[in-house]
């Protein structure tokens, strides 16, 4: 979204008794577009330079914005731009994967300043619990007073109904029915007052990409996040849009068919996991994939095949998904080094120029760029998208 858009796309008020919208209108633009004086930003929303001038000394008094260094060089006064503060609010982001958690603190513009991981056999909420609440303590420790008072929220990113994914994920049978009737938030605040948003991980993960990764030419396209499952995204309006229960974009579930043709779903042809069975049957540990730094090099004899079946699935998805809506771009990361996703979208491109294209209009595909951090930034970036940022898509979740 360029600031052009903004304007276009929701453009501000001046009538009295909007500040909020407007704050988080100017806070959204400078989100997407960095810093800019607060003239452009009047043009761009379509606000007097009065209101916009207004709005951003608030924001300067409550630490949300600062000042930039002078734009000089041009007639009259040196124009001085505005941009957010990564001090302004923070925030703890909770991602929950089959075999670890993450839990990072996230600055206003994105950056990561501490992370904690764990891991365990398959998740269960007491052991996610404990390792939040002692994780919350632990970072708290190293905050000033002020820093703490900054915080805003818990983002948590979780795979829905992860109760039916006891098999994939290696628990017994019925030992996940836990989550099934589980209020992870409830149970955050027994032991925390912050506010607490709970979204799908690869919801998150493609929340992250729309707020920090590469995706700011496209205002709308579809998301791919390849982890032990693979999941995603979609991007409506320049803002990720979750749906009526939080689940739109689950392209995991999407139908597709295995080798005998029997329907299966996405999850079963095109995730991580199919490559550690793979590397289990060799013999060797699946824990490879997952040491970091990651390096697949070593494996190229079992990952280039998996690359191939996996962009083959993409291509074909790829081509469903736009059936619905004709996005821009489709976009795909995953917890892989960067030479694999590159590689993985080169070949979803090429396996794309053979597939019936009829009736469609062919999206681009693109890598995204936050990598394999992606859900855990995006579960961060939760609290501040719902307090601060503007969402383009309010309202359509309940049509």
């Amino acid at each position: 979204m360029d600031g052009q858009d903004v304007r276009g796309r929701a453009g501000g008020v001046n009538q009295s008794g909007v500040r909020d919208y407007n704050e988080r209108l100017l806070l959204s633009m400078l989100q997407r577009n960095g810093a800019l004086p607060g003239i452009d930003m009047a043009r761009r929303a379509g606000l007097s330079p009065q209101t916009v001038s207004v709005i951003l000394r608030k924001l300067e008094k409550d630490g949300f914005v600062t000042r930039g260094q002078p734009i000089r060089g041009k007639v009259g006064k040196p124009s001085i731009p505005m941009e957010l503060n990564p001090d302004g609010v923070l925030s703890l982001g909770l991602k929950i994967g089959r075999r670890s958690a993450d839990l990072l603190l996230l600055d206003f513009a994105g950056r990561v300043r501490n992370q904690l991981h764990t891991s365990f056999p398959y998740p269960m909420p007491e052991t996610l619990l404990e390792f939040l609440e002692q994780g919350i303590e632990s970072l708290c420790q190293e905050m000033d007073e002020s820093t703490r008072a900054r915080l805003c929220g818990i983002g948590v990113a979780v795979p829905f109904q992860l109760w039916k994914w006891h098999d994939l994920v290696g628990a017994p049978a019925g030992k996940l029915e836990v989550w099934k009737d589980l209020s992870f938030a409830a149970r955050v605040a027994d032991f925390s007052d912050l506010p607490v948003f709970v979204v799908n991980d690869a919801t998150a993960a493609c929340r992250a990409e729309h707020l920090y990764g590469s995706a700011k030419k496209y205002h709308d396209y579809a998301y791919f996040f390849i982890g032990s499952f693979i999941g995603g995204g979609v991007v409506l309006n320049d803002t990720v849009f979750e749906g009526n229960q939080g689940n739109a974009g689950a392209l995991g579930s999407m139908r597709s068919t295995g080798p005998l043709g029997e329907s299966r779903q996405l999850i079963d042809v095109a995730s991580i996991h199919l490559l550690e069975a793979r590397l289990i049957e060799a013999g060797l540990d699946p824990q490879l994939l997952w040491q970091q730094p990651q390096d697949w090099s070593a494996l190229s004899r079992y990952v280039d095949p998996w690359i191939g079946e996996t962009a083959q699935e993409l291509a074909k998805a790829s081509l469903s998904i736009c059936s619905v809506i004709d996005f821009e771009g489709i976009l795909i990361d995953g917890a892989f080094p960067e030479p694999v996703r590159n590689e993985l979208v080169e070949r979803v491109r090429r396996y794309l120029v053979n597939q019936d294209t009829r009736g469609l209009v062919v999206p681009n595909i693109d890598p995204g760029g936050i990598g394999g951090n992606a859900r855990g930034i995006g579960a961060a970036s939760t609290p501040f998208f719902s307090q601060y940022l503007l969402n383009t898509n309010a309202g359509l979740s309940a049509i």
